[in-house]
């Protein structure tokens, strides 16, 4: 089972890393045959399998009971959850809640949010809960951005978020993730740290590893898609499509051929 310490190493040596969400044993199955590094159980299951139109419905028995489900059907790849909504706006919250999905079979949780959270980050590392904190588009805060839009686009605003990456650092902050934010904030965010993984999510091909919802990237999503999502199953045919197209991710993820420019935010800073 590829661990938090496997990852750190991986960034040292320069080796790309990837990640799919997964919220079911089938998927997770395949996953572990395709060998991805490491899997999120994210609330982005609100939409995907719930059929809500955003994040903000999921609750924390939800996460919880994919991660039980993933966790049983993959011993391969690192596992992290999210915290959903409001589970994690004071430290009681967090800490009862980040046990019941460690409890479920998370190696990490994933939260969402800047420099504010630096004592809940600091807490949950200190009851031996490893956090990867999720900056720049954060889903679960998509009113206020005023729906799903690039951020970090200016030099005060990528300096900001710099600053935001720093503070969660010096709480223990064990990884990161990066969504929608310029490829050139996105390496910037990896060389800065150089021992905290940093995984992008439209953020460029040279943060440490790669992120994207599994339907997205298997084209089972309806509708428009955003700009850092490909299509890896419409490159695959025959009866092991999904299979193949999950391989290909992985591969194209450790050789750097995504993103490639055509999924990438590219602005002067």
């Amino acid at each position: 089972m590829i661990s938090l310490n496997d990852l750190r190493q991986f960034k040292m040596q320069g080796r790309k890393f990837s990640c799919l969400t997964c919220y079911d044993a089938s998927m997770a199955k395949v996953m572990q045959v395709a060998e991805i590094d490491s899997i999120l159980i994210g609330d982005s299951l609100g939409m995907t399998i719930q059929g809500n139109d955003s994040t903000l419905p999921v609750t924390v028995a939800d996460m919880a009971y994919h991660t039980r489900a993933v966790r049983r059907a993959n011993q391969h790849a690192f596992i992290m959850t999210d915290l959903p909504f409001m589970s994690y706006a004071t430290l009681p919250d967090a800490i009862a809640n980040a046990r019941e999905v460690m409890q479920a079979g998370a190696q990490m949780v994933k939260i969402e949010g800047g420099a504010w959270l630096a004592e809940t980050v600091a807490n949950l590392t200190r009851n031996g809960v490893p956090v990867c904190m999720h900056l720049g588009l954060t889903p679960q805060s998509v009113h206020v951005f005023g729906g799903y839009k690039l951020q970090a686009k200016t030099r005060e605003a990528a300096d900001q978020l710099l600053e935001d990456c720093q503070a969660l650092a010096d709480a223990g902050a064990a990884m990161f993730v990066l969504e929608c934010v310029p490829a050139q904030l996105g390496k910037e965010v990896a060389e800065t740290f150089p021992h905290i993984p940093v995984i992008g999510i439209g953020a460029g091909n040279e943060t440490d590893g790669q992120v994207l919802v599994v339907q997205d990237m298997l084209g089972l999503t309806m509708g428009k898609l955003p700009k850092f999502v490909r299509n890896f199953m419409a490159e695959q045919a025959g009866a092991e499509a999904a299979l193949n197209a999950i391989r290909a991710y992985h591969a194209a993820v450790q050789d750097q051929s995504f993103p490639s420019a055509e999924y990438t935010f590219q602005v002067e800073l």
